[in-house]
């Protein structure tokens, strides 16, 4: 039986809009509501009590709306309280860590990945353990990079300044290089990986930056497409899917997008726009009780 409700999905900002794109492509049938909390963002930077507290919030603001799974599509928030969310909600939750995992153990060819991503979501060392648990063969090395997520919400996805900041923020694992990927020193001990795996949601948005200063040797793995494909089994195995009603005559309704954000309407349509095109509805304004910055 059909069940038409939608799947929430959740970030701190604009970076969940990579795993949405691909939900929405993997899932044509499926109603979605996405809620980015923009205003609080980023989330990397503060303390885990902080992040369990605005995820939780944000997560009982798409709950309340009635969806029949969530998408915890913000890997510091995944990586500090997904097992708290899988206790407090009776409805399955989808987490972004494990599914970019399992795709960077199955990318790399000489068993060393690197993974970037905000300094919560190292400090957790989940995708440390995820891998291992993959693969323990597979050398991780793991980086902190703060910069990065405030570059992508201030809509700064390329040029000399989103340049630099990305250059400076990988050169630890892969060493100081120019524009075009060539390398200036000697690469560091752990850039002799094969495998970036970009431990965040906005960091996609940088793709094309990252993938030209790694090389044309290092694959690039995020955890969007990973996600999508797990949603597909999770919403199978529970019996949730929605389908289409085409038949006899009567058009199938297309499924709804709502996209709602806790920060500036304008500013997040702007970069939904760059990864949806024009036709994606307009952002919503959503308040969730006392917000604090």
């Amino acid at each position: 039986m059909s069940d038409p409700r939608p799947v929430g999905v959740f970030d701190s900002g604009v970076g969940g809009l990579t795993v949405l794109r691909e939900v929405i492509r993997r899932l044509p049938d499926e109603a979605t509501i996405y809620l980015g909390d923009n205003a609080r963002a980023p989330y990397g930077v503060r303390t885990d009590n902080e992040v369990l507290a605005y995820s939780t919030q944000s997560l009982d603001a798409l709950v309340e709306r009635d969806v029949k799974a969530l998408v915890v599509a913000c890997n510091t928030s995944t990586a500090v309280g997904l097992g708290a969310f899988r206790r407090r909600y009776d409805l399955p939750v989808l987490g972004v860590i494990r599914p970019g995992a399992a795709a960077a153990s199955l990318a790399t060819r000489n068993r060393r990945v690197g993974v970037i991503a905000t300094p919560a979501t190292i400090r957790s060392h989940a995708y440390f353990m995820a891998i291992k648990d993959e693969n323990p063969a597979v050398e991780v090395y793991e980086h902190a990079t703060p910069a990065l997520v405030p570059l992508v919400e201030a809509g700064e996805l390329s040029g000399p300044t989103a340049e630099a900041t990305v250059a400076e923020a990988l050169a630890p694992l892969i060493g100081e290089r120019d524009a075009d990927g060539e390398s200036i020193f000697p690469r560091p001990p752990g850039a002799s990986i094969d495998t970036l795996l970009l431990g965040c949601t906005h960091y996609p948005l940088l793709r094309p930056i990252l993938a030209r200063l790694a090389g044309e040797g290092v694959a690039i793995v995020d955890s969007a497409t990973a996600t999508a494909s797990a949603l597909v089994e999770l919403l199978s195995v529970n019996g949730l899917e929605a389908t289409s009603a085409s038949g006899d005559g009567i058009e199938a309704e297309v499924p709804s997008h709502v996209q709602l954000t806790t920060g500036d309407p304008a500013r997040f349509a702007d970069v939904a726009g760059r990864l949806f095109g024009s036709d994606f509805p307009s952002v919503e304004p959503v308040e969730l009780g006392a917000l604090a910055r």
